[in-house]
């Protein structure tokens, strides 16, 4: 029987929607699923549809959940440079906290995903391997006004929070702006249909430098241990698989799962040299009778870009969430062979 409610903000999102099936799996949650598409509601799952930038939508649409114990915010909204990240975001987690707080006498407890942008990341090399305590950085950035907004809320509250850090997180979901993993295997299946090798397309320091990667289905498991734990309780904690890697000792693997010759790294736009291959993935998927989805749905090269522009270390310190008591483990590589697998067993890629 479900003694707990959680409301997931982005339930369409790799994040997300991951969360959701970690939940029902668990068996003891109602959940509340929150997207601008909305989905189909079962068993235990409800989904509406809601613009969480538009505060008196969230109002309305949030005004009976009554029952809500745990927020579980994972939402984002995109834009063009990291200022204009700043305002949506951080109204959107603001909507939902006063849409929600005055009529859930329950909450227990607020979850925010966050990412490595908190440390700079984003901006070029930073110091790592990096820590939950490592000073801030110069702004903007929505993810420490974000949570900088949670404390600051949490001074006259009763409910407790706390900050999930993941690095790249992999999973399947389509029509999400930061998949990695759909983003290498789009890549992989379109250079073997044009019978070219599997070549890296980022920066030549990047194939090189370290690499950590965050699977869905731990940072699902993080983000409710974090939630539900009491001594993790308005703490933020760095979440990643337990290991790390070079591209260039991962990318002969993932060329061998698709049956790929490796190349020498050449670096490339991937939003320049794919824009174009609209026409060769619809084809792909009458030959190989995958599932109709189109080609904007299926990857995110812009994202990709981003990724392998990292010239330098990516990986932050986890032995924080290791002392206070979360100790799942998992292989990347077994990791990406896995997607790579349920891609194909759902008929995604060929």
């Amino acid at each position: 029987m479900a003694t707990k409610t959680a409301l997931v903000a982005g339930a369409r999102g790799v994040i997300g929607g991951n969360l959701i099936e970690h939940l029902d799996r668990a068996g003891d949650w109602k959940i509340i699923g929150l997207s601008r598409r909305g989905g189909a509601s079962q068993g235990s799952i409800r989904h509406l549809a809601v613009d969480l930038l538009d505060r008196e939508d969230t109002a309305v649409k949030l005004s009976s959940l009554t029952g809500v114990t745990h927020i579980f915010y994972a939402a984002y909204q995109d834009r063009t440079s990291w200022a204009e990240l700043v305002p949506p975001n951080v109204a959107m987690l603001t909507n939902v906290i006063d849409a929600i707080e005055p009529v859930a006498p329950h909450l227990e407890h607020i979850s925010l995903m966050q990412g490595y942008k908190v440390y700079g990341a984003h901006l070029g090399a930073f110091s790592t391997p990096a820590r939950e305590d490592d000073p801030p950085h110069m702004p903007p950035e929505f993810n420490v006004d974000q949570q900088q907004f949670l404390q600051r809320r949490k001074v006259n509250a009763k409910w407790s929070w706390s900050a999930l850090r993941p690095s790249v997180v992999a999973g399947i979901g389509l029509g999400n702006p930061m998949n990695l993993a759909m983003v290498i295997a789009v890549y992989a299946s379109i250079s073997k249909e044009l019978g070219v090798p599997f070549r890296f397309p980022g920066k030549p320091g990047a194939y090189t430098s370290l690499i950590e990667m965050t699977d869905s289905g731990l940072l699902a498991e993080a983000t409710v241990w974090a939630a539900t734990n009491p001594d993790s309780r308005n703490q933020a904690f760095n979440i990643t698989n337990g290991d790390m890697f070079r591209w260039s000792s991962m990318w002969p693997k993932i060329a061998a799962f698709f049956d790929l010759d490796v190349a020498p790294p050449l670096q490339m736009s991937l939003s320049d040299v794919m824009a174009d291959k609209s026409d060769i993935w619809d084809a792909m998927v009458a030959k190989h009778a995958l599932t109709k989805t189109p080609y904007s749905d299926v990857s995110s090269w812009q994202f990709g870009d981003f990724v392998f522009a990292w010239d330098y270390d990516v990986i932050a310190d986890t032995s924080k969430s290791r002392r206070f008591g979360f100790h799942t483990y998992v292989d990347s590589e077994a990791m990406f062979l896995k997607i790579f697998q349920n891609l194909r067993d759902q008929r995604m890629i060929p």
